[in-house]
């Protein structure tokens, strides 16, 4: 596959003859153990001072993604690396969803699907200038943003909150306005993920092959779509998933065997034919995080880490053992594997990214911002209104078959109960970053005091099981009388609460599609089976498309987050009547049932 040469004059650098001189001469002053470890992002799994200083000393990073923590704790640790790293790194974070994606007292402004729901671009851009504007404010510089697949598949396990919807125009004019945003903070960039698409397949590429399934016609439609409008204004570099694109591997190798097609991190058809060579991308291509399978299970470690290099892609996400695969990037680069063209267009790219970033320009000590801007950003009200903005407008009646049930009022509906319904275990980032949108008490707990202050009577269903375990860790005889639709009978049930608020807090988790955890083994009353004997609002404040586990209720609403801007947005939505929401669904959170639909 013929590679295609970085002009660092055009689209997206713009250097200037002086910005390629700088360039030019600090890869020529580079020893071969500096140019390896510029292909190389690091993911931070420590903050001490020596281990910092080794990582740009021994390994000469080109970039770090670190794992979370506050605020505080970050901008000391990129004041650390960057006042001790030869070459200026490349600090990323993954800002999808607000300011949280840097720091975990950052603002969680809105889940795309949640900025998707309001129809309107202008929020997209002011999530990417404000929770951009909060990274740079601790030292980022890139983030693995916009996200750019499309939500086809609702058994997908990996972008159900984090997708703008399964419209590729919606998702191509939100994801560029997120990027413009991002880019009314001065040298800050953005790359795109999951080249060439995630959303299609209901596999998981952590843990298993995953696959866009597309046509090459019907690529050009959708995700191609997404990419040429970003690469068009301006998109300075792209993650490449671990995912296979069949159509267009075979288009430009036609005699490739099935099971040589590689995913797009390894497929030079992709990288060089696709990305850089069909759609002109001339930015910086970096793989994803290279411990998933999707990715580890296509040869040995050994051969994957200069494989990504050669196949096309600039930048390797992580280490694994720092000196095996710093090793392994050598053996790749002194046996041919990875050419000398071909390293010195990734030096050129990742260079050029630092240069049009501006970090060439300043002193060691000066790429940091002041401490008091962290302060005076991070969490500000400017932020945070804008949290309750998008969820004024985004929050969405999906579903809503008994048009009298609401507004809710003390005169109609005085006592509520509230049944907190929680999901499967679900690990990875995708539960983090749920988690990261609700701090503080519960948010059964939180819910319940809002409706408590508008005067309502209100109490949290408490399953059977549970009471039993309080009473036998307090040496009390427990209630053994165990039931599913309550030992009392229908009427006494219906008696003791006037609406049942089902409160859904399942997190968007990997490995498998986030199905709330029904506990059948804490006695089952938290399975809405009541809708005839007593109204009951479905209140979605997680993974969106959970009406199938839950077809038959009546009143469905989707929030997609537990923060307090929008728990007070939906408490005022519920008491002032339907006509209030204003959102309108951005997937198909019915989930192509059609028993969801009565």
């Amino acid at each position: 596959m013929e590679a295609k040469r970085v002009d660092l004059k055009a689209k997206p650098y713009y250097l200037s003859d002086e910005d390629i001189k700088w360039v030019e001469d600090t890869i020529a002053g580079m020893s071969l153990e500096e140019k390896i470890g510029q292909l190389f992002f690091n993911m931070g799994s420590s903050r001490e001072e020596d281990y910092l200083k080794m990582t740009v000393n021994k390994y000469h990073i080109g970039g770090i993604r670190y794992n979370p923590a506050t605020s505080a704790e970050v901008y000391e640790q990129n004041r650390i690396l960057q006042e001790n790293s030869k070459i200026p790194l490349i600090i990323a974070c993954n800002t999808e969803a607000g300011g949280n994606g840097a720091c975990v007292d950052g603002t969680l402004i809105g889940h795309p699907v949640k900025i998707g729901s309001t129809r309107n671009p202008k929020y997209a851009f002011e999530m990417g200038r404000m929770a951009n504007k909060e990274a740079a404010s601790i030292g980022c510089n890139l983030s693995f943003a916009p996200l750019s697949d499309i939500y086809y598949n609702w058994h997908n396990p990996v972008i159900g909150l984090r997708n703008f919807g399964n419209d590729p125009e919606q998702v191509a004019e939100m994801a560029t306005q997120y990027l413009l945003g991002a880019h009314e903070n001065q040298g800050f960039c953005c790359a795109a993920k999951h080249f060439p698409g995630d959303g299609l397949d209901d596999r998981d590429q952590h843990i298993a092959n995953s696959v866009n399934t597309f046509s090459c016609e019907e690529w050009d439609e959708t995700f191609g779509k997404v990419y040429t409008r970003l690469i068009d204004n301006g998109l300075e570099a792209i993650m490449a998933g671990h995912i296979m694109q069949p159509a267009y591997t075979r288009y430009f190798n036609p005699d490739i065997k099935d099971e040589d097609i590689q995913p797009a991190t390894l497929s030079p058809e992709l990288i060089q034919g696709l990305l850089k060579g069909k759609l002109g991308f001339n930015g910086m291509v970096l793989t994803d995080a290279s411990h998933m399978v999707g990715l580890t299970c296509r040869m040995k470690r050994s051969e994957v880490v200069p494989h990504a290099i050669a196949a096309g892609v600039d930048m390797f996400l992580f280490f694994n053992d720092m000196d095996e695969d710093f090793a392994s990037m050598m053996n790749g680069y002194k046996s041919g594997l990875i050419t000398e063209e071909r390293l010195s267009d990734a030096l050129h790219r990742i260079l050029g990214l630092k240069a049009h970033m501006g970090l060439h320009k300043k002193a060691k000590t000066e790429i940091m911002p002041p401490r008091e801007q962290m302060k005076e950003v991070i969490r500000c009200k400017e932020h945070l209104d804008m949290a309750k903005e998008i969820s004024e407008n985004g929050t969405v009646l999906v579903k809503y078959l008994d048009a009298d049930v609401l507004p809710i009022t003390p005169e109609r509906y005085k006592k509520i109960m509230i049944v907190y319904v929680k999901g499967v275990e679900a690990g990875g980032m995708g539960a983090l970053v749920h988690a990261r949108g609700g701090a503080g008490k519960p948010p059964a707990e939180r819910l319940k005091e809002k409706l408590e202050a508008k005067g309502f009577e209100v109490f949290i269903y408490e399953s059977p099981l549970e009471k039993m375990k309080k009473q036998m860790a307090e040496g009390k005889n427990p209630d053994i009388n165990l039931y599913f639709a309550g030992k009392d009978t229908i009427s006494e049930f219906a008696a003791r609460q006037d609406l049942i608020i089902t409160l859904c807090d399942v997190a968007g988790g990997f490995q498998a599609v986030a199905r709330p955890g029904w506990g059948m083994t804490k006695g089952g009353g938290e399975i809405p089976w009541y809708v005839h004997e007593v109204p009951v609002i479905a209140l979605n404040m997680g993974h969106p498309t959970i009406m199938a586990d839950m077809p038959h209720v009546r009143t469905f609403i989707n929030a997609y987050d537990t923060n307090d801007q929008t728990m007070d947005v939906v408490v005022e939505k519920l008491t002032s009547g339907a006509e209030n929401f204003t959102g309108e669904d951005p997937i198909d959170s019915f989930c192509g049932l059609w028993d969801t639909h009565f």
